[in-house]
């Protein structure tokens, strides 16, 4: 008899401290959203079900802090992932040109079996500021995302609800896959679950 599919997705998003991480996370699993900015401290996660291809699976995705001081927390939380997002903040040049160091490390400390087909989504984030003051192009994030193995590329506003949904979509179907590839089984055992203080927090970095 084959091993059971395993019903847990775990997705980890990376990218610079103020992207929209947290805002985006919310956003999907919870459809809320906060103008109040709080840097997440360390790591913090949401559970969101879903039925895939007749499947339920439950998606756990893993919201990490982007400041330096914490980056050393990222082999724990890395580890067992199923798929990575990278996000970066359309408006800020600095927070794209970091996507190829966040992916590096991610591939460092996560060590997937299989790097060179470990599946990632990029997102450029907040196109709800206006054109003028944007500073990446969609022309040059989906040039990156070619030359960088054909990642699948969204642009969305967390504040307005704009192309999340479709973005985790793709996420979701994409972290699938990599589990069915790897035929794992459900124990799941590489996930580490915690709880501050018992709740869940309502960052909006």
């Amino acid at each position: 008899m084959p091993p059971k599919k395993r019903t847990m997705l775990k997705v980890v998003i990376l990218g610079d401290s103020g992207v929209g991480k947290s805002s985006l996370m919310q956003q999907y699993v919870n459809n809320k959203f906060s103008t109040q900015y709080k840097a997440t401290i360390g790591a913090d996660f949401l559970n969101k079900e879903l039925t895939l291809e007749g499947r339920k699976v439950n998606m756990q995705i893993w919201d990490t802090a982007g400041q330096e001081r914490f980056q050393s927390l990222g082999l724990a939380f890395y580890r067992g992932a199923d798929c990575c997002v990278l996000v970066y903040d359309v408006n800020n040049s600095k927070s794209f040109d970091a996507l190829t160091l966040w992916r590096d490390e991610f591939l460092l400390l996560a060590n997937p079996r299989d790097p060179e087909n470990f599946p990632f989504v990029v997102i450029g984030n907040k196109v709800d500021v206006e054109e003028s003051k944007r500073a990446v192009s969609a022309k040059r994030a989906q040039a990156f995302c070619k030359a960088t193995g054909n990642i699948p590329y969204f642009e969305t506003s967390a504040k307005e609800d704009t192309g999340v949904d479709q973005a985790f979509e793709t996420v979701a179907r994409n972290a699938m896959a990599q589990v069915d590839s790897e035929d794992y089984t459900d124990d799941f055992a590489d996930t580490i679950n915690i709880h501050l203080d018992n709740e869940q927090s309502n960052c909006a970095c």
